[in-house]
């Protein structure tokens, strides 16, 4: 039996995935110890990539040539818009934060965007099925891992739970499944090119979460 797809790119990559799962924010959360100024900053970061991920999306859509995959994607670009953006516009609200241009250039983060950005413009439909898939199954897996977990502040736990909810699982799950179909045709040339993008997400991913605290205090270990 031919291997998946994203089995092989799990596999390979599973030292850069694991270093994001187990990423210091990450097991802040789960240890009810993350700090709310660093929340705070991840709040004005993540929230302004979500316009960056609609025009992600967007590529996806003009890049697909079937219309299950345009379906698919315009409900996703449905539930950025009109879910996760709702999220954080009321979490700006309630926590007395505002969008902060020096942080969006801040280098990780400016890193991040840009290069989620140049995959969506340069690469072809397959690329971005992988970026999205780096980015999606990487938050399902943490979120579900702690998702358990006791957490006092509640913008905390709804984040968490947003992600570990069966919807988002559903899109996680289909984006897998897409990428392994694909995968069936793909030469092993593409093949390589996608472990290679789904690491370098998750590198990008690394430095964009140690973003959200302070320079003395930046640590992904």
């Amino acid at each position: 039996m031919t291997e998946q797809l994203t089995d092989r790119i799990l596999a390979e990559n599973a030292r850069v995935f694991e270093a994001m799962v187990s990423h210091r924010f990450v097991r802040d959360i789960a240890a009810d110890t993350l700090a709310p100024e660093v929340f705070d900053r991840y709040l004005l970061i993540e929230g302004a990539f979500v316009e960056t991920a609609i025009a992600i999306f967007g590529y996806a859509v003009a890049k697909s040539s079937d219309i299950g995959d345009r379906r698919k994607l315009i409900g996703s670009l449905d539930a950025l818009a009109n879910e996760q953006m709702p999220y954080f516009e009321a979490a700006f609200a309630r926590r007395g934060i505002a969008p902060d241009p020096a942080l969006q250039a801040e280098p990780r983060v400016a890193a991040f965007r840009e290069g989620m950005l140049e995959i969506a413009r340069e690469g072809d439909f397959t690329a971005i099925i992988t970026a999205m898939f780096a980015a999606e199954w990487m938050y399902w897996s943490w979120c579900l891992a702690v998702s358990q977990a006791p957490m006092r502040d509640p913008m905390v736990r709804d984040w968490v739970e947003m992600h570990a909810a069966p919807g988002f699982a559903a899109q996680a799950r289909w984006l897998r499944d897409r990428l392994d179909a694909l995968g069936q045709v793909m030469t092993p040339a593409q093949r390589d090119e996608a472990v290679r993008v789904f690491g370098h997400v998750q590198q990008l991913e690394i430095e964009f979460h140690s973003a959200a605290y302070p320079a003395e205090a930046i640590s992904a270990a």
